[in-house]
Formats: C-alpha cells, structure tokens, sequence
C-alpha cells in the first residue's frame, strides 16, 4: 500500500487546478510530494502551497515519470495525449475532462454513489461533469428507497464552469454596462451580465447541448441505472461560484416530501436546507466554499403518481470537481487501489 504518493497536478494554473491544491492542503492529503503542471507558457509560475511555493514544470511525456497519482484538470484534448502515457509510466489519473466519462472501461465515480467502481479502474479513472455530480449524490439515496422512473432537470449553472477567463468577462462586462460602454462579447456569443444563456457547449444534431447529455448519460452510468429517463436544460447565469438546479423526479414506488427529507438527511455529503416559511432554502452564494450539496423546496408534484421536486446547489468547482477528484483520491488510498492494473 502507497501511503505517502507522489502526486502531480497537471493543470494546476487553471481554476479547478488551483482549487485541487487547495483542497489536498486542507484535506492534509498525505502526499510524499505534490507538484504541479501546466502548458509551456505557464512554466515558472509560482503557487502557493502548505507553507511555502510550487513552481509549476512544464507538461512533457516525461513529466509521469516518479509519480504515483495524477490529477488531470487540462481539457480532454491533453487529457487523451497524456493520460496514456501516464498509466504507463506506473501512474494512476483522476481526470476532469469530460475525454474518458463514458468509455466503458473507466469508472465514472462519485465516492458518496459508487466507491465501489473503482475496484475495477485499469489506471483511469473519471471525474464526472460538475452538474451531473450534485445532482445524482440527491438521486441516489432517494432511489435506493423508491426506485427512479425519470428526472427533468433545468440547470442554472455559474461562469467559473467556463475558467478563469469566464469569470473576467462577467467582471468587465458588469463595469462596461455601469460605466454606460458596449458590452464586449469573447468568451460567451452573447452578453452574460445580467442575462441567462440557455446554451453550454456545443449544440448537437437533435438540438440538445454536449453539456445536456453529458447529464443524461453519466447519470446512468454513475448509478448503475440505464433504465432512467433522464432529460436536460442546461443555463448559464450571472453567477460566478455554484451551480443551481431545478430537480422534478418521477419515481416508481411513493415517496413523501416528508420521507425525502428524512433520507437526505442522512445521506452523505448532502445538507437539507428546507424551511420555506423562514426563507430557508439553497443559495449559490452560501454554497461556494463549502463541501457539501446542499438541497431544498422538496415538495411533492401531483401531476404524476409519484414525483417531487428539488432545489440543489453546491459549488461547482469543489464538489462539482476539485473535491470530487481528491476524495477519489483519498478512496484509492483508503482501499489501497493505488496501482495499476486493478
């Protein structure tokens, strides 16, 4: 068992690689050494990490050598060039691009739904999309109980689920407009300040956006269950932390608000904020930062035998990335599956 691994972060300049390191310093994840990599024009860069700096190397074929985990937050594009090689090297990848999700021999895991793919990993393993991973930590517990026929969800998701240059141009946009100047429109076709963009990546022949079916069908895989129906609206609001979702779930067996309340409050990594008459309910603004998913407006909708419907948040570059990534992290430790060929 590798208790003490060396661990590269291979993107570590961007926003979900920022928080990756951030959050193995405040989980004192038990690496020997971490360090960090990102393209050719990001070399040198310094980030700061436990009581002192990394500076962050170049990503070449050869960086792999001497590691023992990677967690890859790059694009798929470099996630299919070096995650190979990566594994061949003896290192095992948590990967964040959506590149490896829906390959049937890498494990598509979220630890709170099914740790147990991972004992089957062979030196991949995949980061679900960050809207999918908030949603099925809810679905899951409610559907060990009453079994899920179909989910309509509408997501309300923030700019930093595009990067760092995102979240500048909602800055800028937000000045441009109060300083009476026209609106520069780079990173997203239209204007995002003040608006709502029904349209994350790209649109598909059936008019669906890439961002919906990822949803769709990493839901299935994520929990076991091809048989569930599940259809996407995919936002993008002017928001810059926490993604939001409008949940409506159609079940098999009945399942009171009252019952889903009591399950989700036992299940793991999920908080029930659900006092309507106080206010009470998930905000985006008190999810960034924190850990959990947090879940509200359960109520039960009596236009089906059996439905409810939700509101979840969390925040979309921890749960719905980062701390995905390091709590696999910490799984393959736990259950020494550290090493290839498992």
């Amino acid at each position: 068992m590798k208790t003490n691994p060396v661990v590269g972060v291979v993107g570590a300049t961007g926003a979900v690689g920022r928080e990756m390191l951030k959050i193995l310093e405040q989980r004192d994840f038990p690496a020997k050494e971490v360090r960090a990599f990102a393209s050719a024009k990001s070399k040198g860069t310094k980030i700061p990490f436990m009581d002192t700096e990394i500076v962050v190397e170049e990503l070449t074929e050869n960086s792999f050598q001497g590691l023992d985990l990677a967690l890859f937050s790059a694009g798929g594009s470099i996630s299919k060039k070096f995650a190979p090689l990566a594994v061949q090297s003896g290192c095992i990848v948590v990967d964040n691009s959506s590149a490896w999700r829906m390959d049937e021999d890498v494990p598509l895991v979220v630890p709170e739904v099914n740790p147990e793919d991972l004992e089957w990993h062979r030196g991949i393993i995949a980061n679900p999309n960050c809207s999918t991973i908030q949603m099925v930590v809810v679905l899951k517990p409610l559907h060990d109980v009453a079994k899920i026929k179909r989910v309509v969800v509408s997501t309300y998701q923030a700019v930093s689920g595009t990067g760092q240059k995102a979240i500048k141009e909602l800055e800028d946009q937000v000045r441009q407009i109060f300083n009476m100047k026209d609106v520069e429109c780079k990173v997203y076709p239209h204007q995002i300040a003040f608006n709502c963009l029904p349209h994350i990546d790209v649109f598909l022949d059936n008019d669906y956006t890439k961002e919906e079916l990822k949803m769709v069908n990493e839901t299935k895989k994520i929990m076991h269950a091809p048989e569930i129906k599940v259809t996407a609206t995919a936002v993008r609001v002017p928001v810059f932390y926490g993604h939001s979702e409008s949940v409506n779930i159609e079940f098999y067996n009945k399942i009171t608000a009252k019952e889903a309340r009591a399950i989700l409050t036992q299940a793991p990594g999920v908080q029930v904020l659900d006092n309507p008459k106080e206010n009470i309910y998930p905000l985006a603004i008190y999810a960034a930062g924190e850990d959990d998913t947090f879940v509200g407006r359960i109520r039960e909708d009596d236009t089906v035998e059996y439905g409810l419907n939700l509101w979840i948040v969390a925040d979309n570059l921890r749960k719905g990335a980062a701390l995905n990534a390091v709590q696999i992290a910490e799984h393959l430790l736990i259950k020494d599956l550290l090493k290839v060929g498992n």
